[in-house]
């Protein structure tokens, strides 16, 4: 509950911010707000003319992450970091003809997990997901056709596979269907999404954290998230 108060307290300060006139800077220098719609029509219209309240644009995303698996229960508590895949595509639309700021969507499959030692026996955790991202993006232009955009929102996602490895007895398990109730997983997922993105015409840079905020463990009294580092490279059309 904390984690969430704190997520709806955040969304509600960005939005506030989003509402009030933003100031914005031409190699350094702020551009007067008479002469805003002016300079960014003179910006290449696909990526900077951010006054086109019908300014939209599509994305593909390519990329890998760094997750861990953090609970109460020493047996989903991983203490190492486990590499996966992230792939997918993404749309944005401006939200305001007045400022850069767009609302991002899309769907990723990423793969998220974790490895520990229980017991004296090696366990790794693989918990492969279908995301949808939901965040509000900023885009402070700092030279032509290049951007800075940081990013705050959230992520939805539900199980779609993975595996449950124990190494010592050479066994493997479904993670959101195991035989073990103690080693299994729930399938859905959400939680906060940050971090910041810098495009260059088309090309697109970003990297960012996902802290989990739903219980993912079966357990109701041992409390099981997700943390997961992501770098990512895309294109936007």
């Amino acid at each position: 509950m904390k984690r969430l108060n704190l997520f709806l307290l955040i969304m509600t300060l960005l939005m506030a911010a989003v509402s009030a006139d933003a100031q914005y800077y031409s190699n350094g220098k702020p551009i007067p707000p008479g002469k805003r719609s002016a300079y960014y029509a003179n910006q290449s219209p696909r990526h900077h003319n951010f006054y086109n309240s019908n300014n939209t644009y599509f994305g593909l995303r390519l990329g890998f992450g760094i997750s861990t698996v953090n609970s109460d229960s020493k047996l989903l508590n991983t203490n190492k970091t486990r590499t996966g895949l992230n792939v997918g595509a993404v749309v944005g639309t401006q939200l305001s003809s007045q400022a850069p700021v767009f609302f991002e969507t899309g769907l990723y499959y990423t793969e998220k997990g974790g490895k520990s030692t229980y017991n004296s026996t090696d366990f790794s955790y693989s918990l492969n997901y279908l995301e949808l991202p939901l965040i509000v993006k900023y885009k402070i232009p700092i030279a032509d056709k290049i951007a800075v955009e940081p990013f705050l929102g959230g992520y939805l996602a539900c199980g779609v596979g993975g595996k449950i490895k124990d190494f010592n007895n050479r066994e493997a398990y479904n993670s959101f269907n195991s035989k073990n109730a103690n080693a299994a997983f729930n399938r859905f997922d959400g939680g906060i999404r940050l971090g910041c993105g810098f495009s260059y015409d088309v090309m697109y840079v970003e990297a960012g954290y996902d802290i989990g905020l739903a219980n993912i463990g079966k357990d109701d009294f041992d409390n099981t998230r997700n943390g997961c580092f992501n770098l990512t490279l895309g294109v936007n059309f």
